[in-house]
């Protein structure tokens, strides 16, 4: 994705911002939105950032047993996120690699 589209990434954003998107979950995902809706049961290894900066991502997992998100790729901090319930990612562009931090809030 180019930089170009980073707005759709922001805290705020208007009406003319895409609408969250929907994905299977897979070792390798790609979101293109700030919030993504993941699908299913797979484990996430690595993501592909959709900017070159700093950013940060919110998956929301729709399954009842989301799969544990692994350390192999670039995900540095495992953990089980919760069916509807936003897991926040934090992308550091100096090692690459995303923070992950589920809120398990029921």
């Amino acid at each position: 994705m180019s930089d170009l589209n980073h707005q759709d990434f922001n805290f705020t954003q208007s009406n003319l911002q895409p609408m969250p998107t929907t994905i299977a979950a897979a070792a390798n995902i790609a979101p293109t939105q700030l919030i993504t809706f993941v699908t299913g049961t797979g484990q996430l290894q690595n993501i592909t950032p959709p900017v070159s900066g700093a950013h940060h991502l919110y998956l929301i997992f729709t399954n009842a047993a989301p799969g544990t998100f692994l350390t192999t790729g670039n995900i540095l901090t495992a953990c089980v996120p919760t069916q509807n319930i936003p897991t926040v990612l934090f992308y550091d562009p100096a090692q690459k690699k995303y923070y992950a931090w589920a809120n398990n809030l029921t």
